[in-house]
């Protein structure tokens, strides 16, 4: 009996009080290839290619012409995304989308973006091609406080339930619940490099938690 409620104890320990834990962290980049990826990876002149372990959309060669996505070809509801960000170039734009889809036949997504750029665009939160419009907004003087310009920076979004919190560098810059119960809670995870000036997104050490 002793050594059952032993056992018992420790089952609930692992599972915590709900009966269930996070998933452990996964990687969504090997680091080499577009595995689990698509989007503009193909051609003489691909809108997304790999360097350095990173991934990175658009050149500072020349202006980039439209947005571009590389996106997940899974979707996902409930996690934690960490992972590590630069954008090089003067005007330089881009950002994280989650909970989000392609739009059929178009370069376009639809859903959350996790935003970056210049004026005060760095950890706000953007609705993409849907409400085209910025659903929470980042205090910028203390974005800029910790901001490693041109340098590699930390993001974190967490999407749990309705409602989704982003941290750069480890200062949370959002945290927002979705009043709109219409709204889509599930989908692809994208990267996205801006069209305009010549410009460069760098991705890398994409992991993954999922919640329950």
């Amino acid at each position: 009996m002793r050594s059952s409620l032993l056992l018992l104890a420790v089952a609930l320990a692992a599972c915590g009080a709900g009966g269930s834990r996070a998933a452990e962290p996964v990687g969504l980049f090997d680091g080499r290839t577009f595995a689990g990826w698509e989007g503009g990876t193909a051609g003489a002149n691909p809108a997304w290619r790999i360097v350095d372990g990173a991934f990175v959309g658009g050149s500072l060669k020349a202006p980039v012409p439209r947005n571009e996505f590389l996106c997940t070809t899974r979707p996902y509801t409930n996690f934690v995304l960490r992972l590590q960000f630069r954008i090089l170039g003067e005007g330089a734009n881009a950002g994280i989308q989650v909970r989000s889809r392609r739009v059929p036949n178009h370069h376009e997504m639809v859903g959350y973006q996790a935003d970056l750029g210049d004026p005060e665009w760095w950890g706000c939160l953007y609705d993409e091609s849907r409400r085209n419009r910025v659903l929470a907004k980042a205090d910028a003087a203390k974005v800029r406080a910790v901001l490693k310009r041109a340098d590699w920076n930390e993001y974190e979004i967490r999407c749990e339930g309705r409602r989704i919190r982003l941290a750069i560098n480890g200062l949370t810059t959002v945290d927002y619940t979705e009043p709109d119960e219409a709204i889509e809670q599930a989908g692809l995870i994208g990267l996205q490099i801006h069209g305009g000036p010549p410009s460069e997104a760098w991705y890398r050490d994409l992991r993954l938690e999922e919640l329950p």
